[in-house]
């Protein structure tokens, strides 16, 4: 039969081992790994969105430009009216001179000049209204007037001399007066076939009379690209004034 005493020190061993302490300075036995659950594996780490630049060391692509941004970069177009060189066909007046030529046929080749009345008179055809056409007008007209003497004329028409169409310049200019219309020219033009200014002549307060209409003009602000619209296309009898 085992001693009491025993039997006490064995029932106190084995509950120490139940819980983990420390017997006579042998340690617990290392708890066996959680088994790993194969059903439900870790979930893997979330991924870390790429930035707006891209990898990393890589610019950010540009951004290309809305429609209506890249619109409103745009130059404004410019002013249709105050654009030289673009000039329309030339319309015959009073005392306009034009050279009229028909092929093997010598007694119509001369000048003629329009008259005050708006006419030319051209042999075998008599009278014919000048003012108001064209070179190219006038040279189907006489076409067509020739066609009931001659069989299938062949006519040309040329401006000799243009003395129909004036504008003038009063005032402070080297060289006020009187000037021939023949092309397209805007006011900047006239300027540049009037001798230039007069030393007290005052630049900012020019301005043109048509008829009973009047536009200001400023020529330093139009000379430095500033209020282009003041640039207008004259017509025949303006009449530019530069005050003193």
């Amino acid at each position: 039969m085992t001693p009491p005493f025993r039997t006490a020190s064995l029932l106190i061993f084995a509950a120490m081992l139940c819980t983990g302490q420390d017997v006579g300075g042998v340690p617990p036995a290392p708890a066996a790994p959680a088994a790993e659950n194969s059903a439900n594996p870790p979930a893997a780490p979330a991924t870390t969105a790429e930035p707006a630049g891209g990898a990393a060391g890589q610019p950010a692509p540009a951004v290309a430009p809305k429609p209506e941004a890249a619109a409103a970069e745009k130059p404004p177009a410019p002013n249709a009216a105050a654009a030289p060189g673009a000039g329309k066909a030339y319309v015959l007046g009073p005392n306009d001179v034009v050279e009229i030529k028909v092929w093997n046929d010598q007694k119509f080749n001369s000048f003629y000049t329009v008259g005050p009345d708006g006419t030319i008179s051209v042999p075998l055809i008599g009278d014919i209204k000048a003012d108001g056409l064209t070179v190219g007008d006038l040279m189907n007209t006489i076409r067509t007037k020739l066609g009931d003497f001659i069989n299938e004329p062949e006519v040309n028409v040329q401006v000799a001399k243009m003395n129909s169409k004036k504008y003038f310049i009063y005032g402070g200019v080297g060289h006020p007066g009187e000037f021939a219309l023949t092309e397209q020219t805007t006011i900047m033009d006239a300027f540049a076939n009037s001798g230039g200014f007069r030393d007290f002549a005052n630049t900012k307060k020019i301005y043109i009379l048509r008829g009973t209409q009047k536009f200001n003009f400023n020529y330093k602000d139009v000379s430095h690209g500033k209020h282009m619209e003041q640039n207008i296309v004259l017509q025949n009898g303006d009449r530019i004034f530069v005050p003193e």
